[in-house]
């Protein structure tokens, strides 16, 4: 699971995030990417799950409230948008 606050120098308001999901992982983890960052979760992409389990991770990582991440682009993708409010 990723660290609380471990990305919270990226937690500024109006800030976008480009996301590749990579479902159905051993394990929850973030990581930094050149395009942006890179999440994996054991949530499997149904239902929409796999996005909700991404919110929570970003949110955890960046150290701020899910409630605070907006999904711009990419519901039903591996690639999502996400913009903290």
């Amino acid at each position: 699971m990723a660290k609380r606050g471990e990305l919270a120098h990226l937690a500024v308001p109006g800030a976008t995030f480009a996301v590749r999901v990579t479902p159905g992982a051993a394990r929850n983890e973030i990581s930094e990417t050149d395009g942006g960052l890179a999440i994996r979760t054991t949530e499997v992409a149904e239902g929409g799950r796999a996005t909700n389990a991404v919110a929570a991770v970003l949110a955890r990582a960046l150290g701020v409230g899910k409630t605070r991440l907006t999904l711009l682009r990419g519901a039903r993708s591996r690639d999502k948008v996400f913009r903290l409010d």
